[in-house]
C-alpha cells in the first residue's frame, strides 16, 4: 500500500531540506543559556548525536544574540534562532548566519521592522518558521474565538504569513501548536488543506516523559500517518536528548524514520514461557547502544500461539517455549537457543544481517 504523502514546497534549514518530499526530520531545542558558547555548543553536540537534525537556541536577551556567530561556528548541525518581539535580534541571529529563524513577523512591532527582517533573510536565503501556539495568540483573534480553537491558530499562522508574502518572502515553514492533542490535530489538518508551506508538527507543552510521549505519539504520529508533516519537534519537561530520542522512536513506528531496528514484543499473557520481559528489556539498550543502521524488524515473542507467525512475519525473531527459542531469519527456523543465550544470539543475528532472502533451494 503506498503512504500518502501532503505536497509542500522544499524549504532549506542550511543542508537540511525540509518539505518537497525530503525525508521528515527530528528537531530539539536546547535547555541551557545560548550565550555561555561553550556549555550551548556542547549540548547541541549531545543532541546532534542522539539524532537531531536541527537545534533551536532561545534569544531572549542581548548577549544571546552577540553569541550567536560562536555558536552557529561550533555546532555540527543547522541551528535555529528563536526570537519573539525583538527585530534587532533576528537581524543579528541573520548576520550571525543561523540556518532559520523562528518567528512571528507580525510581533516585532513597527511594518518597518517586518519588512527589514523579511529582507534580509531574503537576501541571505535564510528561511523563517511562524510558529503559533495556544498560549500566546493575539488578544483579538482570542477575544474573537473564546478559546484557542484550531481555527484560532489557523487564523493566526495566516496572519503571519500574509505579512511575509506581501513583502515577497515565501520561504516559511509553518507551526500550530496545541496543548490539546485533538486541538493539535485539527490546526494541522485547516493548514495542510489550505496551503502548501511545509509544516512542522508538535504539541506544545505536552508533559513529563511519559505523558509527553504519550501525547505527542498520538497528535503528531495521526497526521505523520495522513502524510501531513515535513519536520517534528517532540516537547518534553525532560532531558531534551529524549525529544530526539522519542522523535525518532514515532518515525520508526511509521516506517518514516532512518534506517533502524525496530523492536516488536508480545505483550505477554499466561501462555508466556520464560523471561521475556528481561530478554527485551536487555535487547533493547544493546540496540539502541549500538546504533545498527540496518532497517529490519526484529520480533521477541513468549508463547506459542502468536510467537511463531509473528517472528516468522519479521525479519528476525525468536518464539520461546519451556527452557529455549526458535531463532527465526526471514521466516524460516534457523536453530534452536538456549533462553540464558537468546540475547546474545539476537544481537548476533542483527550484526550479521545480510538482507538477503533464504534461497527457495536452501
Amino acid at each position: 500500500m503506498e503512504r500518502p504523502r501532503r505536497i509542500s514546497r522544499a524549504v532549506h534549514v542550511g543542508p537540511v531540506q525540509i518539505g518537497g518530499g525530503a525525508p521528515i526530520s527530528v528537531q530539539s531545542m536546547t535547555t541551557g543559556k545560548t550565550h555561555d558558547v561553550e556549555k550551548c555548543v556542547a549540548e547541541i553536540t549531545r543532541l546532534a548525536e542522539a539524532g537531531a537534525d536541527i537545534v533551536r537556541v532561545a534569544v531572549p536577551r542581548p548577549e544571546d544574540a552577540d553569541a550567536l556567530a560562536e555558536v552557529v561556528a561550533g555546532s555540527p548541525v543547522p541551528v535555529v534562532a528563536d526570537i519573539h518581539f525583538n527585530y534587532q535580534y533576528a537581524l543579528q541571529a541573520i548576520e550571525a548566519g543561523v540556518a532559520k529563524v523562528r518567528l512571528n513577523p507580525g510581533n516585532i512591532g513597527k511594518p518597518e521592522w517586518e519588512r527589514e527582517v523579511l529582507l534580509a533573510a531574503k537576501e541571505k536565503g535564510i528561511p523563517i518558521r511562524i510558529g503559533v501556539n495556544s498560549g500566546s495568540l493575539e488578544k483579538d483573534i482570542l477575544d474573537k474565538y473564546g478559546y484557542p480553537q484550531p481555527e484560532a491558530l489557523f487564523e493566526s499562522a495566516m496572519r503571519h504569513v500574509e505579512i511575509c508574502e506581501r513583502e515577497g518572502f515565501e520561504d516559511l515553514i509553518i507551526s500550530v501548536k496545541h496543548s490539546d492533542v485533538f486541538f493539535m490535530i485539527q490546526s494541522y489538518r485547516l493548514l495542510a488543506e489550505r496551503t502548501d508551506y511545509p509544516l512542522h508538527l508538535g504539541v506544545t507543552e505536552s508533559g513529563s516523559l511519559e505523558t509527553g510521549t504519550i501525547k505527542s505519539s498520538i497528535g503528531i504520529g495521526s497526521l505523520l500517518a495522513d502524510g501531513i508533516g515535513d519536520t517534528i519537534r517532540v516537547s518534553l519537561a525532560a532531558d531534551s536528548v529524549h525529544e530526539v530520542e522519542v522523535g525518532h522512536q514515532i518515525l520508526k513506528s511509521l516506517r518514516l524514520g532512518r534506517p533502524g531496528v525496530n523492536i516488536i514484543a508480545c505483550p505477554t499473557c499466561g501462555r508466556l514461557a520464560g523471561d521475556l520481559f528481561s530478554i527485551v528489556n536487555e535487547v533493547e539498550v544493546a540496540v539502541k547502544k549500538a546504533k545498527f543502521e540496518k532497517d529490519l524488524n526484529v520480533a521477541l515473542m513468549g508463547c506459542a500461539v502468536n510467537g511463531p507467525g509473528e517472528a516468522a512475519g519479521a525479519d528476525l525473531g525468536i518464539s520461546l517455549g519451556r527452557g529455549r527459542a526458535h531463532l527465526f531469519k526471514h521466516g524460516e527456523v534457523v536453530r534452536t537457543v538456549p533462553e540464558d543465550e537468546i540475547v546474545e544470539a539476537v544481537l548476533d543475528a542483527i550484526r550479521e544481517w545480510d538482507e538477503e532472502p533464504v534461497s527457495d533451494e536452501a
